[in-house]
């Protein structure tokens, strides 16, 4: 056989840090042939994103190390390799997609800067030629209207729109290895099988080769070669995708595959008291021109949606990224300024200034799609939480907060005891479910969950989803739930409002939606979601 492309043999990554030291990655070892997809498989904590970053030496050193191991590439061991000759590797040779692009993506500058900026470094293109190829390396990933976006900033964007121009910098050097670190955790269903054909077409063209780190099963089922399942920093399974799949020995490797949200949302009760409410909600956003920046155009995030949520029950919204759904959210929780009635609670909120509107505050909460970005690196996670029983309920005494955390902490599945460390030592996953305890400490009438799932291991999500359906059955909240993952709305939601464009396409009961939808768009989402689902019942979709 020939000498694989890069060859991880025995390798450790410890972090100390206060005079203990942390074994995140245990004497790992693995393979990488020229033109092959690995696939690193585990949920979140399990040692996947360090083992990635360490090929690169990306981790923080001190405090992380490697106590043991090698990492050879083309014949080079990268760990002793210097940082200037590590320079000509990184980007050009090897290139990571992160999976938290607005973490990545620099917010001073337009995206088509930034990827210009790779192609002129490494390619030596001029400002016209790299402009041409990114709007051509736009247009492969998916981004619509690319020439309209060239001059967008990444707050600008949608979560899956920002993902896709990590992809398309990632992919601007055509190199020999890329290491995907959940790509398309952000991307909604029809986009991630666009995209994942599009990384198999690469790869069959250019030979590359492919480091995929995911917790989504069917994702590996599609792309990868080979399969290695990691849990606690530990290799516990490896083998051929067919094999694994078909015949998994080790018991962990048998839950992954097992996991995922089962069950379906209670009966809805259609005279349970409206929670919230909106009537012909409208966002455009104004497109200005000129010297004298005279409106133009609009973009029409959201144009003229109805939508009603009851106590007790969930409005699912889904679509594609940039169909409106996260703005329709915001508008309704008041986070951006609309047109058209909004009622909370009987009380008509539309017209409320945010001084009027911060006591609802507290029955009216949001937990984001990016917990990394919402949630502060200078605050403790107790900090975090306990931010608004300060202002809410500034009566209570500092071990009565204290045992609010605690308490919200156990019900969302983390450690009390990991209160004090700050976001950065958690994973994705948990750092979101520290963004959901933050919510839920207030004991909220509605909340806005923005794709609250997107970042967790299939485990987790089923677990998030029991434990959502719980607050809701013991406090009668009511939920908006925003996703592009049809299979966790169909576990949790009673209504669907499905979107395109900033319009309603399709809306409805959640069974009605599923069984027998009405639209193109709609089966063409549905399709694109339940296909591995299918596919593991030996249906062959189409």
């Amino acid at each position: 056989m020939s000498e694989p492309l890069l060859s991880v043999k025995d390798l450790s990554v410890t972090f100390t840090q206060g005079g203990r030291t942390i074994t995140a990655v245990d004497h790992i070892s693995f393979d990488i042939a020229k033109g092959e997809t690995l696939a690193l498989v585990g949920e979140s904590g399990s040692g996947k994103s360090v083992s990635a970053l360490s090929i690169l030496k990306l981790l923080p050193y001190p405090p992380a190390s490697h106590p043991n191991g090698s990492i050879v590439f083309e014949g080079k061991d990268l760990l002793q390799c210097s940082e200037q000759q590590l320079r000509g590797v990184r980007g050009n040779d090897i290139t990571i997609i992160f999976q938290e692009p607005m973490t990545s993506l620099n917010p001073l500058h337009t995206i088509s800067h930034q990827v210009m900026e790779v192609l002129k470094l490494h390619k030596g293109m001029g400002d016209k030629a790299a402009q041409t190829r990114t709007l051509e390396l736009f247009k492969e990933v998916g981004i619509r209207d690319p020439e309209k976006r060239l001059d967008a900033y990444p707050h600008q964007l949608s979560g899956g729109q920002r993902q896709r121009v990590m992809i398309a910098m990632a992919l601007a050097n055509e190199p020999k290895l890329l290491i995907a670190d959940e790509p398309t955790t952000a991307l909604d269903v029809t986009v991630q099988a666009q995209i994942l054909e599009l990384l198999a077409k690469l790869k069959q063209e250019k030979g590359m080769s492919m480091l995929f780190i995911t917790h989504d099963l069917g994702i590996v089922r599609k792309i990868a070669d080979r399969v290695c399942v990691m849990t606690q920093g530990r290799i516990v399974e490896h083998g051929p995708t067919a094999e694994i799949f078909a015949n998994p020995q080790h018991p962990y490797t048998k839950k992954l595959l097992a996991a995922e949200p089962k069950g379906r949302p209670p009966v809805p009760d259609p005279k349970a008291e409206t929670v919230m409410s909106g009537d012909d909600i409208k966002v455009w956003f104004p497109i200005r021109q000129g010297f004298f920046r005279r409106v133009v155009d609009y973009v029409k995030a959201v144009d003229g949606i109805d939508v009603q949520v009851r106590a007790g029950q969930t409005l699912g919204v889904v679509g594609e990224s940039g169909s409106g759904k996260t703005t329709l959210g915001l508008a309704l929780a008041r986070m951006i300024s609309s047109k058209g009635r909004i009622d909370f609670a009987g009380q008509e909120i539309d017209q409320l200034s945010y001084s009027q509107m911060r006591p609802l505050r507290r029955e009216l909460q949001i937990v984001f799609q990016d917990p990394f970005g919402s949630l502060s690196p200078r605050m403790s996670v107790a900090e975090i939480i306990e931010e608004g029983l300060k202002i809410h309920e500034p009566k209570l005494t500092i071990d009565e907060r204290d045992q609010h955390v605690v308490d919200v902490l156990n019900e969302v599945g983390l450690d009390p005891s990991t209160r004090f460390r700050y976001p950065h030592e958690f994973s994705g996953g948990q750092r979101q479910r520290i963004a959901i305890a933050r919510a839920m400490v207030l004991n909220p009438r509605f909340v806005m969950l923005d794709e609250p799932t997107s970042a967790l291991d299939m485990s987790v999500q089923a677990q998030v989803v029991d434990l959502l359906r719980r607050l809701q059955e013991k406090h009668n909240l009511a939920y908006l739930f925003i996703s592009h993952d049809l299979k966790v709305v169909r576990a949790l939601a009673n209504d669907v409002i499905v979107m395109r464009n900033g319009k309603v396409v399709e809306h409805g009961p959640s069974r009605q939606i599923f069984e027998n939808p009405e639209t193109d768009y709609t089966r063409a989402l549905i399709s694109a979601a339940f296909h591995m689902e299918t596919a593991k019942e030996g249906v062959v979709s189409q």
